[in-house]
């Protein structure tokens, strides 16, 4: 009898139960940072305007949340409550120097165009708001699920708004031209690259506008 009940606890602790499931899918939808708790939207204006610049914000943003936060979360009982916060914008400093070093190592020219807001990945909001509300108080693992998670909503608002100002600010995705140079002004087609799209005030339109279909779509976002 003893085993037979322990066995179902057992399963619902697995490194993959429901709960530790939801840390992930969660913040792709229901408590998305972006677009529910409205955090980091200074970089979904900012370097949205090329997709390339979206994903390697987004690869960044990853890395130094999942690995920040079960350094922290391994840590947790050794670090003073009086300079938690310290130690915290340490590790985050120490993860996003490393971060810019490996992107000027390996993709050069986008670092140069995303290198400053890759820095300022030290003082995102979403960064400091896991380690601080989740990561202080949770074992590792699902502290680098909940990392994995938030990154994960956080990449995909910024992918889906970059692929709209791209595609219709400059005709391209990810750099590959898809409206064909025939169709425009220039060769005897009537089409224009919507200039609007690339400046930065659109990104905030394009975020409200998600905002909106998530709202009327899941009754769980509608405020009483």
């Amino acid at each position: 009898m003893s085993t037979a009940t322990a066995a179902p606890a057992k399963a619902s602790e697995g490194l993959f139960s429901k709960k530790n499931r939801k840390l992930i899918t969660d913040p792709l939808n229901d408590n998305n940072p972006i677009t529910v708790q409205v955090l980091g939207i200074c970089s979904a204006l900012a370097i949205t305007v090329k997709v390339q610049n979206a994903v390697v914000m987004s690869l960044s943003v990853l890395a130094v949340v999942v690995v920040g936060n079960m350094v922290i979360s391994a840590l947790r009982n050794l670090i003073p409550g009086r300079i938690r916060i310290i130690a915290q914008l340490v590790i985050a400093a120490g993860l996003v120097t490393l971060v810019d070093i490996v992107l000027k190592a390996y993709v050069y020219d986008v670092s140069k165009q995303v290198g400053v807001y890759v820095g300022l990945i030290i003082t995102n909001c979403i960064l400091m708001g896991r380690y601080e509300a989740f990561a202080m108080g949770n074992k590792v693992w699902p502290s680098g699920l909940d990392g994995l998670g938030n990154s994960l909503g956080y990449a995909w608002i910024l992918v889906a708004v970059g692929t709209v100002r791209e595609i219709t600010g400059n005709g391209s995705w990810m750099g590959i031209r898809l409206i064909p140079e025939s169709v425009y002004a220039a060769n005897g087609g009537g089409y224009f690259n919507n200039n609007m799209m690339i400046l930065p005030p659109m990104a905030l339109v394009l975020v409200g506008i998600i905002i909106w279909i998530q709202r009327s779509r899941n009754t769980k976002l509608i405020e009483q």
